[in-house]
């Protein structure tokens, strides 16, 4: 449970020795390169990245084109394939991407040449199928599509919808001189021949019109039958083309592991280039300051001798006005709520670290909220596969160990409140019940809901927590008073609350804890006022003791916040009682179909109460932790320890 202690590196190396450093840097893993600090005598580096940039977007566009396609390839074929799966490899292949640039070019020009036939192929298909449409209907016609005109006679060849005929017969009885034919016809369409006199034109293009003519679009020496039989043929072989390119794509997803580490070499060819603003040079070194763990300075070293004798370094401290990145340290467990904490605030560098704190409270709601045994099997099993079957260190895979470590307190809850799914599995009950005659505790006389109370209890133990850890935070910095009189004292007040609290329970019959708690939280509230303005004037000191003792009514309504912590347990309990009972009842009918339902019922009931009482859980729990306890110490606004090319988009580098 701790915040890594930061040292810096000062560095200076000749420039010729820099990309070999920043590798050797990269490799440990444990440095953060920082803006270097102003330096007579150098200048920053220009930045100038557009070419990698441009290199590292068609390489990023290739990538993203090929793992698409095969994806598409494999998903139709109903095959498994491992060539999209997470790549691990060593860092010899990742450095090692620069010797083999050429191959992965000319890959990234393949996949450009294959996606450039495919779009071609795709948009002559499509133009082509809409020809095919409208050649369909001339497919049956044995002679050529053209129409010549005589000297007297004008020709018109086409189709009517089928619907349409008696309107072009009664339209063209109007026109004198003309007359028509029809080649052949189906459900919708039917091909007519009109002829006319050249002087009747205007005329017949009326009737035409309104018998909603359209003109053959095909014409030539070739009959309509040859022209629909090209037309399919080509199809065909555009079809054909696409099948091959499909079977190009899988060839080439081959390769989709050798384009993963390309790219990602490029990633840090790039990050190395960004650096350049950061550092300091001279017309023949350069200078470099990076944030380096303490313990792993000595790793640091052995990596930079190795690079040349000709680099120069030392470690020192950073100074007080430096803000070091935050490196946290916590074992498997912990580690996992990072996530909450970060999704608020990761710690400052030289802060107190609550995760572990919070982790235990964290998992203390949620397994109280769920309360139930077979939630919380499931949970476990849920979040233990999320977390093993997630290769990457993501948010994902951190919620499934939370969810997983939650689940173990879902099922001592459980236990104690005896539900399995809703139905009473053990032959005791050590909690109050929810409904019923057990279900009230007599608070100074008025009937309250045990488990409102308890839920309020436990929150009392939390806030005693954030202040004691306050104590802890003021105590590392050397403020010692500070600790005793706004931690420590806060501390001891939430303690005699939580006694008094006890106390005045009838059912507890302890009402000396009563006594006992109000003069434990009394006399601290009265040391809080009186120290609270230690550090101010006169009238600071009355305006800061007033707003002590005004805390205490913002306590108060704190304290009433973890009844969302009752409510959020009750909804979940009353809903999955309701899906049991009902599922009992229809599977205890006998009737074949209701025990179908009743099973389903089962099932789909319990895994929408678990899904919506898990999402409801994380909400107001992460709430509870930041806005309760974290608002008794904790400042935040850390910013996390990056090292130098440790962001990766798509390959693990082994250690």
């Amino acid at each position: 449970m701790a915040v890594a202690e930061m040292g810096k590196l000062n560095l200076a190396a000749m420039s010729y020795e820099k990309d070999a450093v920043l590798n050797a840097l990269q490799k440990t893993g444990a440095t953060e390169v920082k803006l270097h600090s102003e330096t007579e005598y150098a200048v920053p580096l220009k930045a100038d990245c557009e070419e990698l940039r441009a290199i590292l977007s068609r390489a990023e566009n290739a990538l993203g084109t090929l793992t698409a396609e095969v994806g598409s390839y494999f998903k139709e074929a109903k095959l498994k394939t491992e060539l999209l799966d997470e790549v691990e490899i060593s860092y010899s292949e990742f450095i090692g991407a620069k010797e083999r640039a050429a191959q992965a070019e000319e890959l990234i020009e393949k996949i450009e040449a294959a996606t450039d036939r495919q779009r071609e192929n795709f948009s002559e298909l499509s133009k082509l199928r809409r020809r095919i449409s409208s050649a369909e209907i001339y497919s049956g016609v044995k002679q050529p599509l053209k129409t010549e005109n005589t000297a007297h006679a004008r020709f018109r060849f086409g189709s009517v919808p089928a619907a349409n005929r008696e309107i072009l017969k009664a339209a063209l009885a109007k026109v004198e001189l003309s007359a028509y034919s029809y080649i052949s016809e189906n459900a919708e369409s039917a091909l007519v021949l009109v002829a006319s006199h050249k002087s009747q034109s205007g005329e017949t293009d009326a009737a035409l019109q309104e018998a909603g003519f359209a003109e053959c679009p095909f014409s030539g020496e070739q009959t309509g039958e040859e022209l629909y039989n090209s037309l399919k043929q080509r199809e065909e072989e555009l079809v054909l083309g696409l099948r091959k390119n499909k079977a190009e794509w899988a060839e080439l997803g081959e390769s989709i592991r050798e384009l993963k580490i390309y790219c990602e070499y490029l990633a840090f060819e790039l990050e190395k280039a960004e650096l350049n603003e950061k550092l300091r040079a001279t017309q023949t070194a350069f200078l470099l300051e990076a944030y380096v763990p303490k313990d792993a300075e000595e790793l640091v070293s052995k990596a930079l001798r190795g690079v040349s004798d000709a680099v120069y370094f030392e470690f020192s401290e950073p100074s007080p006005d430096e803000t070091p990145p935050t490196l946290l340290k916590n074992n498997k467990v912990v580690k996992n709520f990072e996530a909450i904490t970060n999704l608020y605030s990761p710690p400052a560098s030289r802060e107190f670290d609550p995760n572990t704190v919070m982790a235990f409270f964290y998992s203390l709601f949620l397994g109280f909220i769920m309360a139930d045994i077979g939630y919380g099997l499931l949970m476990i099993l849920g979040g233990s596969f999320i977390y093993i079957k997630s290769k990457r260190d993501t948010m994902f895979k951190r919620l499934g160990g939370v969810f997983a470590a939650g689940g173990i307190f879902t099922v001592i809850w459980g236990a104690l409140f005896n539900s399995f799914f809703g139905f009473a599995l053990l032959p005791f009950k050590v909690m109050p019940d929810l409904q019923g005659e057990n279900m009230s505790w007599a608070l100074a006389g008025i009937n309250v809901p045990a488990l409102l109370v308890i839920s309020m209890l436990i929150g009392v133990i939390q806030l005693c927590a954030g202040y004691i850890c306050r104590t802890v935070q003021c105590w590392r910095r050397g403020e010692i008073l500070d600790g005793i009189f706004d931690g420590l004292v806060w501390a001891l007040f939430s303690v005699g609350v939580e006694l008094a609290i006890i106390g005045f329970i009838e059912q507890f019959k302890v009402p000396v804890l009563a006594t006992v708690g109000g003069i434990i939280a009394g006399v601290s509230l009265l040391v809080a006022i009186l120290t609270a303005g230690r550090k101010e004037k006169l009238l600071g000191k009355f305006t800061k003791g007033f707003g002590s003792a005004y805390g205490v009514i913002n306590y108060a309504s704190d304290i009433l916040s973890y009844a969302r912590l009752y409510g959020l347990m009750l909804a979940g309990a009353v809903i999955a009682d309701i899906i049991s009972s009902n599922s009992v009842s229809l599977i205890s009918s006998g009737n074949f179909a209701f025990i179908i339902l009743g099973i389903l019922i089962m099932l789909i009931g319990h895994v929408f109460n678990l899904a919506i009482g898990l999402l409801g859980a994380y909400i107001h729990d992460a709430r509870l932790q930041y806005v309760e306890f974290y608002g008794r110490f904790y400042e935040g606004e850390g910013k996390l320890f990056t090292p130098l090319g440790s962001v990766r988009k798509h390959v693990f580098v082994k250690d």
